[in-house]
């Protein structure tokens, strides 16, 4: 009965192997999903899914698998498709045990998702009170505060358990590998830049050693050891101002999980592309520079650096002394982008603009050449891309 559920995970690229398959079936032989769907979801999905970036397609696999509402309207979660407004309950009607009984069901699931779809196409505007559109506090099959004897809760919080689906934003939606990050993702996607080693003083009890040095002696034998810390070290190169104030809330989010992440990081802005001097305070960039060949003799090759910008600029400011619109660069872009290259063999551009874009724009094939290819769009897919490209 299950196997379409197997197949069709397999079709959308949630990598299932057939181990993990057959440990869903000893855990459904033994019975701990219960009988509630619910319960098999949360099942399946910690048993099936190996990384948090395929929750989102398990999602939709298994809403359409097992006839759930997922498979209505374009394919979007409905309280993303529907404004907040319609489903804020601002008055609730009363109805009697005689008005209840009087309320028809729609006739059936199938009949309920064709006609959510049809209101879907249809609504223009919010409803409250009513017995047919999308809305609140009536008796239409499809909204919330209300009453119907078989609807869609859409919105807001239950009251007579009456729902035959419940249709919410999908938990983990953001974690698609296609979308833009939120701190959260980019942290994880962060970890795969790791390497730890012990470093310090002793200050961490090593539990394996105390239990073997007690057992051994005969007294209780203490051994401490240096906490683990990651070891890699980073160079962050922010991009500001320009055509990146459109990316300013995704650049922050990044700039917070990296501090999280990495205890060894030193960040810098530039502005559209790498020239004689970087800066730490937007407030006093013009003042307070640090030469970037400060920056190259400082940090040696094993730094990783990463530049975050959208690399969209004029072709001379990346090819031209003197290209750059705020000041007369005596060196082009491109000789400094090759200089950070070359000190820092394990660096990577991350670009905030989806991919296909950027052949719109001269300067960042460009910069993408002089990276020798090693652009990324910040996206979780993206930028698990750059985190092994950095590892390497």
């Amino acid at each position: 009965m299950l196997l379409p559920f197997f197949t069709a995970l397999r079709d959308a690229k949630v990598p299932v192997s057939m181990k993990e398959w057959l440990h869903l079936m000893e855990a459904m032989d033994r019975d701990l999903a219960g009988r509630k769907v619910d319960d098999f979801y949360h099942l399946s999905r910690a048993l099936l899914v190996k990384d948090e970036k395929h929750y989102d397609r398990f999602d939709q696999v298994f809403g359409k698998v097992f006839q759930g509402i997922e498979t209505v309207g374009t394919g979007e979660d409905l309280t993303t498709a529907i404004p907040d407004d319609w489903l804020k309950l601002l008055t609730e009607k009363y109805l009697s045990d005689e008005d209840r009984a009087a309320i028809e069901a729609m006739g059936g699931f199938d009949k309920l998702m064709e006609t959510l779809k049809q209101r879907l196409d249809e609504q223009k505007e919010r409803h409250e009170g009513g017995s047919k559109w999308i809305g609140t506090g009536g008796t239409s099959p499809f909204g919330h505060g209300g009453y119907n004897p078989e609807g869609v809760r859409i919105g807001g919080p239950g009251q007579h358990g009456r729902a035959v689906k419940v249709w919410e934003k999908r938990e983990y939606r953001n974690l698609d590998d296609t979308v833009e990050l939120g701190t959260r993702n980019i942290k994880v996607a962060l970890r795969r830049l790791r390497r730890f080693a012990r470093e310090g003083a002793a200050e961490e009890l090593d539990m394996d050693a105390t239990i073997d040095g007690t057992a051994r002696q005969g007294w209780l034998d203490i051994h401490m050891r240096p906490e683990r810390r990651n070891t890699i070290k980073v160079l962050l190169f922010l991009d500001i101002g320009g055509s990146m104030d459109g990316h300013v809330k995704l650049c922050e989010e990044l700039f917070s999980a990296a501090k999280t992440e990495f205890k060894n990081m030193e960040f810098f802005y530039f502005h559209n592309c790498l020239y004689e001097g970087v800066w730490k305070d937007n407030r006093r960039r013009h003042g307070e520079q640090i030469a970037t060949w400060y920056l190259l003799n400082k940090y040696p090759g094993d730094w990783r650096a990463i530049f975050v910008g959208d690399a969209t600029m004029s072709p001379y400011e990346v090819t031209m002394p003197g290209g750059s619109v705020e000041h007369w660069n005596e060196e082009a872009g491109a000789v400094w982008l090759t200089r950070a290259r070359q000190q820092w063999e394990k660096c990577a551009w991350l670009n905030p603009v989806a991919e296909r874009y950027w052949s719109y724009s001269a300067s960042v094939g460009m910069v993408r050449e002089l990276m020798d290819e090693r652009m990324f769009p910040l996206t979780i897919d993206g930028l698990d891309k750059a985190m092994r490209a950095l590892t390497r």
